[in-house]
């Protein structure tokens, strides 16, 4: 725990502008997949299709649009970003994973893993010094 700490207080004094427009950018970016995925639920259903015979697809269809609209809202805003994030890891670990199972799309591929990767980083990164989690550190 206090190496965790040892690297946030590092995080917080060596962070950039770059790094909150990053952060901002993957929270937007959620947020549009989210209201996407609203407006196409068609689309959605046939991402599943690979996962048809499992429990879950359906929980999951439910799951990914509200998971992507609030959690992109708290990451663009840096509130709550740790566990906004960890709610989305199994999302887009699982849109990793569609393409090994179902039909390969190279492009998606590509993107859900840049999206892993950065999501990744911000895990432990944190949400930085520009952020409503940092604001209400510094107040109390």
């Amino acid at each position: 725990m206090g190496t965790i700490k040892t690297l946030n207080k590092w995080a917080n004094k060596h962070t950039y502008y770059p790094l909150d427009i990053l952060r901002i950018a993957l929270g937007l970016f959620l947020f549009i997949k989210g209201l996407y995925f609203i407006g196409n639920t068609q689309i959605i259903l046939e991402l599943v299709s690979p996962l048809k015979g499992f429990a879950g697809s359906m929980l999951a269809v439910h799951y990914v649009a509200p998971a992507h609209l609030v959690g992109g809202l708290l990451i663009i805003f840096g509130l709550y970003t740790r566990w906004a994030i960890l709610t989305q890891l199994p999302i887009i670990i699982g849109a990793v994973l569609i393409n090994f199972i179902g039909e390969m799309n190279t492009s998606n591929l590509i993107l859900a893993s840049a999206v892993l990767l950065v999501c990744s980083f911000f895990l432990f990164y944190g949400s930085g010094k520009h952020s409503t989690d940092y604001y209400l550190k510094m107040e109390s």
